[in-house]
């Protein structure tokens, strides 16, 4: 009787000592902060931006403001999560060749925020994109990176992203853009996700803006050599103050030689600009390039 008696006062020592551990490690639960992140699908955003405050889906009608909306972003969701953190936001986009163009490479210097590039195809549609974001957030989740997720998409691509979150305790919420008729997020998204919100016109007025008329007005045929020129000094003039005099004058010493990065950055953007394909005219390139060289000279 008296061993029985001590056994069992061993076993209560022990169930003790497990509670107080318990105990201890909720304790220190409860100090951690929760972490969110915020995961915005730029195509989604500067199509659905675009057709609310814009009136069109095409980019180069309009321009945004990506740093003022970004912050705005970080405000809402400080709201929304009140007792939280944020890890970073990250900005998914496509670009030829996961090369950054000029405007992807000002929202990745960005503080706490990571740009992931997906590609491009012929036709300007983004190929990649969906599974770089639930990797994210798969791994995210996966480590206890974050509490929360902030997904600003439509794409029913991205139900298995929303899944593969959860399965780790993650919650994922819902950001989308007011569409001005319809939906313009997937109905299967809107059933996995663990909350949904609508940001409004009001919301996205003062960082989108239609532009009043292209730079350069595009030809029904091929561009002069003069036209891509023009548009060649152009492009510098907007770099000298997007990037920084401090940057381009690197590049001189290269001179007529441009780096493949931003000799890649340039024909995007100028063929953007064209609306025509400088990819095998050796002599329109040659006159790009001679034109954004004079331009930069000039300032030096």
């Amino acid at each position: 009787m008296e061993l029985m008696n001590e056994d069992l006062a061993a076993l209560h020592a022990r169930i003790d000592r497990t509670n107080e551990l318990l105990q201890r490690m909720l304790a220190e639960v409860a100090k951690t902060p929760s972490t969110h992140a915020i995961f915005v699908d730029a195509g989604y955003l500067y199509a659905a931006a675009g057709r609310l405050v814009a009136g069109t889906e095409d980019r180069r009608a309009f321009d945004l403001d990506a740093e003022g909306l970004i912050d705005a972003l970080i405000d809402r969701a400080r709201t929304v999560f009140a007792d939280s953190r944020l890890l970073r936001v990250y900005w998914y986009d496509g670009a030829r060749r996961r090369i950054h163009t000029a405007e992807q490479q000002t929202i990745a210097e960005l503080p706490d925020v990571k740009v992931r590039l997906g590609n491009l195809n012929a036709n300007n549609q983004q190929k990649g994109v969906d599974s770089l974001i639930r990797t994210d957030l798969e791994s995210l989740a996966r480590h206890r990176s974050i509490s929360d997720a902030a997904l600003l998409g439509g794409d029913e691509d991205l139900v298995s992203a929303v899944e593969a979150a959860q399965g780790y305790g993650a919650r994922v919420h819902l950001w989308g853009i007011e569409a001005p008729e319809g939906r313009n997020q997937a109905e299967p998204l809107l059933w996995e996700v663990d909350s949904q919100r609508t940001l409004d016109l009001d919301f996205f007025k003062p960082y989108v803006s239609r532009r009043a008329a292209q730079a350069y007005e595009a030809t029904t045929g091929r561009p002069t050599r003069e036209d891509v020129r023009f548009v060649g000094a152009q492009i510098a003039a907007k770099w000298l103050v997007a990037r920084g005099r401090d940057t381009l004058v690197e590049l001189l010493p290269g001179h007529p030689y441009l780096p493949g990065s931003v000799d890649q950055d340039l024909l995007v953007e100028a063929e953007g600009l064209l609306q025509y394909s400088l990819r095998g005219q050796a002599d329109l390139r040659r006159a790009l390039r001679d034109g954004f060289w004079d331009h930069l000279q000039t300032q030096y």
